[in-house]
């Protein structure tokens, strides 16, 4: 007998970046640990049919899923929370709503009706939605977290459909929670719960009561502030929930799970009540607070003014740490000031270095310049996409005496072009969507450190880029010492290289980030702050036998 998925809709007020996706992410560990099979949605207000054209500054990262889809990055909380891979089903912009909608319209798929938000928008949005519920892969419970705030203009049409949404299942099937913001003035020392009822009020105005608000607080609500929010919110008191700031966003489940959260929802939604298991993800935050080892590892790009460029590799590192017992420290260094004169001040502190991917050339003789201090001076490397390109042209450039090597998507008239467009690419004239996205196979050479990291010789991964090894220069650059470590087998595309003297350096042409997962950190991660945590060891031990050495 089917049982009906239960839907939860996550809604934001007051102010955005109040954390939907964390507080999304963070009710699906709650139900997870319950034993629910649970799926995460994204329903985004932009025009843009996805983030992939959009400059990291505007949107942070762009997070790609195993179907090729280019999404917002938090889907990536999600998969991270959950350990539930996600598909481009998963995430829908107003951009592709109304591209559906109007391609229809121009097959005359709608019989010469004119077409309008409701009902052609909206049913399109609550049939994406039923897509995720009731499709092949069968949920107990999908949330669903509406981008923006409260009150855009952007939104409405989303807002409408999710009341519609509840209106047409049953209402125990059904489930709204909003996020609201309750400010501390500091001036006179009280909390302000208005934000949180006019929010709420602007919800009433369209139709939706919300079942829950979680509210983002410096401090523990009082039960005096509890109630009055329930009382002009017509809610009961117990279902105000104190969504305090937290030192690590890793301890929100547990934060939520303490104040009934989990059981809560469990009860409105009609669910069978099952005793939670959070043993592992609360061993997890204690060892992200309590580490018993420090590492500070730096991070070269062109994005780092913006972390959330590299959200994915920032919490990765999270991951690996707590596998290694360690706190790493990321130093951010700004590709377009670093060169061959500086780069021994910015990396003289550092135990590893990242090279991110990214895209253009601004800033790329900076990445190169760390690269060569790291091949030279044994400093642990990994290199991600683009990392692994600049990698093999420093390589090229330094050691197989070829000066002027680069890619040409640099310098299309290099006479070195160790880095050239994919074959596939050379007609490709539209950006959007249009790269090789998604999950591919690559086959690893047994002895290498991708075969220690991963313990396997057959491996998939995450794939975004146009520009790939040109193997014309392959047998040149592995006579010279450069490692050819990963392959994919049904193209001879170059996946992964390492250097055969080096004590770790990998460079890596997928995207290994979108894999790193909160209990089970990725493998190349792992292995790459472990070794350099052996780096700093055995600086310190050589150090320290230099100074007995001048007493």
């Amino acid at each position: 007998m089917k049982t009906n998925s239960k839907y939860i809709f996550i809604t934001g007020g007051v102010v955005s970046s109040l954390g939907k996706g964390i507080a999304s992410a963070s009710i699906g560990r709650l139900l997870i640990a319950r034993s629910y099979r649970v799926t995460c949605m994204k329903l985004d207000p932009y025009i843009n049919v996805d983030p992939g054209t959009m400059s990291p500054f505007q949107h942070g990262e762009v997070y790609v899923t195993d179907d090729g889809a280019e999404t917002d990055l938090d889907l990536g909380h999600y998969e991270r929370f959950i350990h539930t891979s996600m598909g481009r089903r998963n995430n829908a912009t107003t951009g592709q709503i109304y591209y559906s909608v109007i391609t229809r319209e121009r097959r005359g798929d709608y019989l010469g009706k004119t077409v309008q938000v409701i009902p052609h928008i909206t049913d399109e949005i609550k049939r994406r939605i039923l897509a995720v519920g009731e499709g092949e892969e069968k949920f107990d419970v999908v949330l669903i977290e509406v981008g923006g705030t409260v009150g855009d203009i952007e939104s409405q049409p989303f807002l409408e459909a999710i009341r519609q949404f509840g209106l047409e299942k049953p209402r125990e099937d059904v489930m709204y929670i909003h996020l609201t913001l309750v400010p501390f003035i500091k001036s006179s020392g009280e909390i302000k719960t208005k934000p949180t009822q006019h929010s709420v009020m602007k919800l009433r105005e369209i139709g939706l009561q919300p079942d829950m608000l979680l509210c983002r607080t410096e401090n523990t609500l009082s039960k005096e502030a509890r109630d009055k929010i329930a009382l002009f919110c017509s809610l009961r008191p117990e279902m105000v929930i104190s969504a305090r700031d937290v030192e690590s966003i890793y301890e929100v489940p547990v934060l939520y799970e303490e104040d009934g959260v989990g059981d809560k929802i469990v009860s409105r939604l009609g669910l069978k009540a099952k005793e939670p298991d959070l043993t592992g993800w609360v061993n997890f935050v204690r060892k992200v607070k309590e580490p018993s080892a420090y590492i500070r590892i730096a991070i070269c790009g062109k994005y780092t003014n913006l972390h959330d460029s590299y959200k994915s590799i920032v919490e990765s590192f999270v991951h690996a740490g707590v596998e290694n017992d360690a706190r790493v420290e990321l130093k951010w260094l700004n590709a377009d000031k670093m060169n061959e004169e500086n780069i021994d001040q910015h990396l003289r502190d550092v135990s590893g270095l990242l090279i991110p991917g990214g895209f253009g050339e601004r800033g790329i003789e900076g990445k190169i310049a760390a690269i060569q201090f790291a091949r030279e001076k044994g400093l642990p490397f990994l290199g991600i996409c683009l990392g692994l390109q600049c990698a093999v042209i420093e390589f090229s450039r330094n050691v197989c005496d070829m000066p002027e090597a680069n890619s040409t998507e640099f310098n299309p008239s290099t006479p070195d072009p160790v880095i050239d467009l994919m074959e596939t690419q050379v007609k490709v004239v539209q950006k959007g969507g249009t790269m090789r996205l998604g999950q591919y196979r690559c086959d690893i050479k047994a002895g290498t450190h991708m075969a220690a990291a991963y313990k396997t010789l057959t491996i998939s991964e995450r794939h975004r880029h146009r520009y790939e090894f040109n193997n014309s220069y392959r047998d040149s650059l592995e006579s010279s010492g450069l490692q050819i470590s990963g392959v994919n087998p049904e193209t001879n595309l170059v996946e992964a290289v390492e250097l055969v003297d080096h004590p770790w350096f990998v460079g890596v042409q997928f995207h290994p980030e979108l894999k790193s997962r909160v209990l089970s950190a990725h493998p190349l991660f792992r292995d790459f702050v472990k070794a350099c945590l052996n780096f700093k060891n055995e600086r310190q031990q050589l150090q320290g036998e230099e100074l007995d050495e001048d007493r």
